[in-house]
């Protein structure tokens, strides 16, 4: 398997990037790390790595069996994947929440270019298409259409809520076509969470990771499973999330309310979709450039496999 072989030190920067862009994704609301890790050609191991850490890798952790533990988990790629995700989202976070407020249109088409050709990208992956993949497609489109249309809760902010949100938020960010971050949206705290990271308010952040790292290491294991039984089912459903969340990254929305960060910054909360109106031909290059970029990372990505 390709987890178990040696990788070069430029592979592992390629990984890194990977990483990168899996964060930049993530860190967008109605943008999902996992569409970023499939176009790639990572989602596959990525779920194994997750996957393999289990009583196990505790057991072998405890007897000091370190080496042993870190090739049991593929900690190598592991590594490479977050470090990329780390560095992404504090280097990034600044600038895409400045980028969404001050060049939204712009922002979003690029998004949508690119969710719009991962959609395609996934469905083409599906080797037959029947009744039940049709329908898990539709199931999946439907779906996701009405977690971005629910309107976002007012919810608490003490610790053990934090732990909750990112237990539920990781298992979107490693969906494609399901944004972990609009999840954060829906459930009240992407904006708490964005200035935690710009703040690095530590407490916020360690409750969010612990309950990440349990999200995580749970729902991989069911998502290993289907896509291990279940392959074209699942990839259906998957491509038809993200079908249904292109109405979360229509560039072109009205405000209908807005949300007031912990320094004073008011920004969009409530939004709906319009017809074009704003920098029309700008964001229809984009979302060429976005749709382009997933043809090309899938080309090169087909090549080496």
């Amino acid at each position: 398997m390709e987890e178990s072989r040696k990788r070069s030190a430029k592979e592992y920067a390629l990984l890194v990037l990977k990483g990168m862009g899996m964060g930049a994704a993530d860190v967008v609301p109605g943008v999902s790390g996992g569409t970023i890790a499939f176009i790639v050609g990572i989602y596959d191991e990525l779920i194994h790595a997750i996957k393999s850490i289990n009583v196990t890798t505790l057991r072998l952790l405890m007897k000091g069996q370190f080496l042993e533990a870190w090739r049991q988990v593929n900690g190598s790629f592991l590594l490479a994947i977050l470090s990329g995700i780390a560095i992404s989202v504090f280097s990034l976070a600044k600038i895409i929440t400045w980028l969404l407020l001050t060049h939204p249109v712009l922002v979003w088409s690029f998004f949508f270019g690119l969710v719009l050709s991962s959609t395609w990208f996934v469905a083409k992956d599906v080797a037959r298409w029947n009744w039940k993949t049709v329908l898990g497609f539709v199931a999946g489109t439907v779906g996701a259409y009405f977690i971005t249309v629910a309107t976002p809760a007012e919810t608490p902010s003490n610790l053990l809520f934090v732990f909750l949100c990112g237990a539920i938020a990781i298992c979107a960010m490693i969906l494609p076509g399901v944004s972990g971050s609009f999840i954060l949206v829906l459930l009240g705290k992407y904006f708490y969470i964005m200035d935690a990271v710009k703040s690095l308010r530590l407490m916020v952040l360690g409750a969010f990771a612990a309950g990440a790292c349990i999200g995580i290491t749970t729902f991989s294991r069911l998502l290993s499973f289907a896509l291990t039984h279940m392959r074209d089912l699942t990839l259906a459903v998957l491509s038809g999330f993200m079908l249904g969340s292109l109405n979360k990254v229509w560039p072109w929305k009205e405000t209908l309310s807005t949300y007031t960060d912990s320094h004073g910054v008011v920004k969009p909360l409530l939004e709906q979709n319009v017809l074009p109106n704003d920098s029309v031909a700008a964001a229809v290059t984009l979302m060429v450039v976005g749709f382009l970029m997933v043809y090309v990372l899938e080309k090169v990505s087909a090549q080496k496999h």
